[in-house]
C-alpha cells in the first residue's frame, strides 16, 4: 500500500441481519446472480485503483465463514481483511477503521447492500477526498416529490410541508473521508454514548456524524445502479442489472 496515504482503504460493515429481505441468511450473504452481495460489494471496491485495502466487518460469530467465502470467490489475492463487527453499523465501522494502518489517510465506507456500485463512483469519491474534502457522499437527484409528515404509524399522517425537490439528493455509498475526520467524529459519538446520550437522535451514515459535529460534507454524482438492496423487489432489480452487465461483458 502507498505509504503516502494517497491510496484509500475501504470499510464494509456487514454484520447486520437485514430483516426487511425476509428470514434467512444475513443480508450481506444473500445471493445475487449466484454470488453473495458482500462479494459483489468487495469486488466493486477492489476494482478501483484508488483502493488499496478493503476491511470487512463481519458478524462476530462469522469471521471465519466470511474469510472462507471471500477466498472461495477468488478474492484471496487482494488486500482484504476481515474483522469482527459490532452490534450496530456505527460500531462495525469503528472496528473496521481500527484495523486500517495508520499511514492510510483516506477511508471509504461502503454498504455491503450496494453490490453494483460502478467503479467510477468509487474513484470520484476517493478523488474528492484526495483533493481536500473532509467528507464526501455520492448522491443522485430525486425523481419523486417528497412530503415531510408528522409520523403517526398505522394512521393517516398529516403533511407538514413539501421540500423543494431540486435541493434534495438520495445519498449512496461509498462515502469518503479524511481519516482524521472520521476518527474524530466516531470518538465523539462514542464519548456521547458513554455519557448517557440516549436521547441523541441516531444517524444512519457516517456523513451524518460529520454533520452532527459541525463538519462539512460535499456531494459528488452517484449512479442509479448504486442502489441499496433492502427489500425483495430491490433484489429483482439487481438481478436484472447484473444480467444486463453480464450480457454486455461489462461485469
Amino acid at each position: 500500500m502507498n505509504a503516502s496515504g494517497a491510496v484509500a482503504a475501504a470499510v464494509v460493515p456487514a454484520a447486520g441481519r437485514g430483516e426487511r429481505l425476509g428470514p434467512g441468511a444475513p443480508k450481506a450473504l444473500r445471493e445475487l446472480g449466484g454470488v453473495p452481495l458482500l462479494v459483489h460489494a468487495v469486488r466493486a471496491l477492489a476494482r478501483s485503483r484508488a483502493v488499496g485495502l478493503v476491511v470487512v466487518a463481519a458478524p462476530a460469530d462469522g469471521v471465519a465463514e466470511v474469510v472462507a467465502l471471500l477466498d472461495s470467490h477468488g478474492l484471496d489475492d487482494k488486500d482484504i481483511r476481515v474483522v469482527a463487527g459490532g452490534a450496530t453499523r456505527q460500531e462495525s465501522v469503528r472496528l473496521g477503521l481500527a484495523a486500517i494502518p495508520e499511514e492510510v489517510g483516506i477511508v471509504l465506507v461502503h454498504d455491503a447492500a450496494r453490490p453494483l456500485v460502478p467503479v467510477e463512483v468509487v474513484d470520484a469519491v476517493a478523488a474528492a477526498v484526495r483533493a481536500g474534502a473532509g467528507a464526501v457522499v455520492p448522491a443522485v437527484p430525486l425523481a419523486d416529490t417528497v412530503k415531510r409528515v408528522e409520523p403517526n404509524p398505522g394512521h393517516p399522517e398529516p403533511v407538514v410541508d413539501t421540500p423543494e425537490r431540486a435541493t434534495l439528493r438520495a445519498v449512496q455509498t461509498p462515502q469518503g473521508f479524511d481519516r482524521a475526520t472520521l476518527v474524530e467524529v466516531h470518538a465523539k459519538a462514542l464519548a456521547e454514548e458513554a455519557a448517557g446520550g440516549a436521547d441523541v437522535p441516531p444517524v444512519t451514515d457516517d456523513a451524518g456524524l460529520v454533520e452532527r459535529y459541525g463538519g462539512t460534507v460535499v456531494v459528488v454524482p452517484g449512479h442509479e445502479e448504486a442502489f441499496k438492496v433492502t427489500r425483495p423487489l430491490d433484489l429483482v432489480l439487481a438481478e436484472a442489472v447484473l444480467a444486463r452487465r453480464r450480457a454486455a461483458d461489462a461485469y
